[in-house]
């Protein structure tokens, strides 16, 4: 073989990966841990994400096939367990990697420990196959749902990072707990996912080491911030641009379930079709960038369906008036690399089409 064609193909097929990630000294940049829980020592940050106000459901018993069965974003059977913790409030999810030799049941042991000192409890607790659902398997598609789809529901890591080097591998050896604790009148619930990174080619000095993906939320009630649009302002803005943008309307996470606050929102926009009964609209449902496009045009439709449904259900709108139509992170009006502008990107637009 000529030798410039065997370099063409060195360098197209190499033994060493086009890209590899080594392994972390120190935390990524604007991480911290949870104020009130720390880490095992030598632990390292390789991803951090705090929102203000979001949910995260913690299982409680063991993960169940969902009945009848339902398949998420991903092609993976749901998995769902009999008894949960949904909470709502400040939410910290942190990914550490520990130092070498230390296990899953050592990780998880550490923050039971804290957390008893804190006057605090375990709720529940599960190891490997005990915790229902896929006990190896971490954001990959085609199979069923495991712990990992509610320690990181369709957020995985940026591609090609830290974070998702320790992460998005198959694994062993898993432990999961559910704590809880108060402290200065707050209640918080605690999820930690323990367990030993397969790693692969590219993430290769991942491999034997324990990662712990620790997720809390604390509890508190949301800050009102978005404004209820008037049924009114909701038909100026359609006679002016032949759209509205509503941001009231809100669904539980990685879910196509109206939430009970949605009301008022939803109030206004029977009014305004009830004011033009001629008036036929397309529910087009958007979302941020996170999931992925396939993940993301999936639930966007879900929800434009939902909302259509409880126009129809609830207020009596005739159904040949709206059709659902899902866009999914195709068309975002800010900027998903900020919590802020992921948040302007979910949302629901009622635009004309007669």
């Amino acid at each position: 073989m000529p030798r410039v064609v065997i370099a063409f193909v060195l360098a197209l097929f190499g033994s060493s990966p086009v890209w590899a990630a080594a392994l972390p000294t120190s935390d990524v940049t604007n991480s911290k841990d949870h104020p009130q829980i720390g880490r095992l020592d030598g632990s390292v940050i390789v991803n951090y994400d705090y929102r203000a106000y979001d949910e995260a459901t913690f299982p409680l018993s063991k993960l169940e096939a969902k009945q009848p069965s339902e398949q998420d974003g991903r092609n993976n059977r749901i998995m769902v367990p009999a008894q949960k913790q949904d909470a709502e409030g400040v939410r910290t999810r942190i990914i550490y990697v520990l130092p070498p030799q230390r296990s899953p049941l050592e990780a998880l042991r550490n923050y039971q420990e804290e957390i008893t000192a804190k006057g605090g409890k375990t709720l529940y607790e599960c190891r490997e196959d005990a915790c229902g659902g896929d006990e190896r398997r971490a954001g990959q598609g085609g199979g069923i749902q495991g712990i990992m789809n509610y320690s990181l529901p369709g957020q995985l890591p940026a591609s090609r990072s830290s974070g998702a080097c320790a992460v998005d591998n198959n694994y062993s050896g898993q432990r999961y707990g559910v704590m809880s604790f108060e402290a200065n009148g707050v209640t918080s619930y605690v999820g930690v996912h323990a367990f030993v990174s397969e790693g692969d080619r590219d993430c290769a000095g991942f491999a034997n080491r324990t990662v712990a993906i620790v997720t809390v939320v604390d509890v508190k009630p949301r800050e009102q911030t978005i404004m209820t649009v008037p049924g009114e302002a909701l038909a100026k803005d359609i006679s002016a641009t032949g759209r509205a943008t509503v941001y009231g309307i809100f669904f539980d996470f990685d879910k196509a379930i109206v939430k009970p606050d949605s009301k008022p929102q939803l109030d206004e926009i029977a009014k305004m079709l009830t004011s033009d009964p001629q008036l036929r609209v397309l529910i087009v449902g958007h979302t941020d960038n996170k999931g992925g496009l396939s993940y993301n045009q999936t639930l966007s439709e879900q929800r434009a369906k939902a909302v259509v449904e409880a126009l129809v259900r609830t207020y009596g709108v005739a159904a040949n008036r709206l059709s659902p139509m899902g866009a999914g992170m195709t068309s975002p009006v800010a900027s998903n690399d900020t919590e802020e502008g992921q948040a302007k990107n979910r949302r629901v637009e009622i635009v004309k089409m007669s």
